[in-house]
């Protein structure tokens, strides 16, 4: 092969890399957004553990399948970014076990998704309908039935968060490790997830609703953005250098 045509297929490899980077920073960042828009314009929100209170406005609300389904879609789009993000970090050899299981870890996560959404924006929603449309003393019975559903959602946000927190932990172990792209987009996943991992264990025990996750939600709004719009800068600069 003459080294014409190796440098033909390095450029393409780089090309295709930085395509890919594009794409996974896209997804990352598109999903991440529609999810916050989502979630803050529309959803309803209160004192999560003042069931009560928090299970009217659930009743009240006219669009809370809808705005399950659209959260749904939304981290399954972030997720499938980070999927993409596998196919540039794989074929380093330093971080190849670590990239297998960040993307193994991604999967599981989507399926544990799956079912939170599942039991929060279909069960949940019928469970506290029933309860307010009940009388006498069938209304216990269907209070009851909605705190059941409620403390099951509990149990999947609980692991739903820390197997997000494993995955963003992973790639950002790989990054560290492959050095495809910067440093410190590595550590922004590594920190998130170890957030989101502390964040699941205090749902575990405190519910929906503590101090601790106040701050650490905001802590891993701030780094998740960071890492998405990062790989997309990134992927969308070395674009344009390679242009030039």
């Amino acid at each position: 092969m003459s080294p014409d045509t190796h440098a033909g297929a390095g450029a393409d490899t780089a090309g295709s890399q930085r395509r890919t980077l594009t794409i996974a920073g896209g997804l990352m960042l598109g999903g991440f957004l529609l999810n916050v828009i989502l979630t803050a314009a529309l959803h309803p929100s209160g004192e999560e553990d003042d069931h009560p209170a928090i299970f009217t406005e659930y009743a009240d609300s006219s669009t809370w399948i809808a705005v399950h389904l659209g959260q749904f879609i939304g981290v399954l789009v972030t997720l499938s970014g980070l999927l993409v993000l596998y196919h540039v970090l794989r074929s380093a050899d330093q971080s190849f076990l670590i990239t297998r299981l960040a993307a193994a870890a991604a999967v599981a996560t989507a399926a544990i998704w799956a079912v939170l959404q599942g039991l929060d924006g279909v069960g949940l929603k019928q469970a506290v309908d029933s309860w307010v449309s009940a009388s006498g003393s069938e209304k216990q019975i269907r209070f009851a039935n909605a705190e059941t559903v409620r403390w099951l959602e509990w149990g999947f946000q609980s692991y739903f968060r820390i197997l997000l927190g494993l995955t963003l932990a992973l790639f950002g172990t790989a990054i560290l490790t492959s050095r495809r792209i910067a440093g410190w987009l590595g550590w922004t996943a590594l920190v998130a997830g170890v957030c989101s991992v502390i964040f699941g264990i205090d749902v575990g025990y405190s519910g929906l609703a503590s101090g601790l996750q106040d701050v650490l939600g905001i802590a891993i709004f701030v780094l998740v953005l960071l890492f998405a719009a990062g790989v997309l800068v990134t992927g969308v600069r070395e674009r344009d250098q390679h242009r030039r």
